[in-house]
């Protein structure tokens, strides 16, 4: 099934994400900044880890390690050690890898160009179009977990033949929708949507802003509670496990 991109719609989808985050948007401390070097540390961070667990750990090491220079001039057994309690550590060597490169190869500035920035280590197609609409203002679309399922949901996309193709799929519909000259709050709002309202499980459709539109929220949304409709009552196991304990 091909997805609902019809132009009014996606215009509607932009302008209501985009006004919705602005008034509602997770304050952060890596929003408080476009220094690529914060942005890249903020978005290793949070790769396979939640916001709330990251917070602690990248205040932490951008007081430590405030820049490029000066995460490039530390030996990485240091390195390691602040990144202690985070996992995932391959994280920290690729930042450090990272690090000397841009101070190496590029005077002390992340590149600016997709494919360049791709070729650093741990940079992926995510990261890249993170790092390069939020500190670069620059239009390139992002595809999270998070973005993933508001697209899917939203344009009610629908492929056959596996998550490679769904995959695939999705960033296509996310190239497509990411506007113009706001890509970087679009980005950050399409992964706040995604991860306070549109969630895996019982997402809040009556307060999400893009429900009127949405292809999925028939199905998603909690069906009405009729005023004065008697409960339904419980079952024999509901009943036994209530009065166990």
């Amino acid at each position: 099934m091909r997805p609902r991109l019809d132009p009014l719609l996606v215009r509607r989808f932009q302008r209501r994400l985009l006004a919705w985050y602005r008034a509602n948007g997770r304050k952060l401390p890596w929003r408080r900044t476009r220094d690529p070097y914060r942005i890249l540390v903020s978005e290793i961070m949070l790769q396979q880890t939640q916001v709330d667990r990251v917070k602690g750990f990248y205040r932490r090491f951008v007081r430590q390690y405030p820049s490029f220079e000066h995460l490039a001039a530390a030996d990485e057994p240091a390195v390691r050690e602040s990144w202690d309690g985070l996992g995932y550590y391959a994280r920290a060597r690729n930042l450090h890898r990272t690090a000397r490169i841009v101070v190496e190869e590029h005077g002390g500035a992340l590149p600016d160009h997709r494919q360049v920035i791709r070729r650093l280590p741990g940079i992926g197609r995510y990261t890249a179009g993170a790092v390069l609409s939020i500190a670069y203002g620059q239009d390139e679309p992002i595809l999270d977990t998070n973005a993933a399922r508001v697209l899917a949901r939203v344009f009610a996309v629908r492929v056959r033949g596996g998550k490679a193709r769904l995959h695939a799929r999705l960033w296509s519909v996310a190239a497509r929708v990411t506007p113009a000259g706001a890509a970087g709050d679009f980005n950050q709002g399409i992964m706040d949507i995604g991860a306070t309202i549109c969630r895996v499980r019982n997402p809040l459709c009556d307060r999400c802003p893009l429900r009127r539109d949405c292809g999925s929220a028939a199905r998603l949304a909690p069906p009405p509670v009729t005023a004065g409709a008697p409960a339904a009552a419980p079952s024999r196991r509901s009943r036994t496990r209530r009065t166990a304990g």
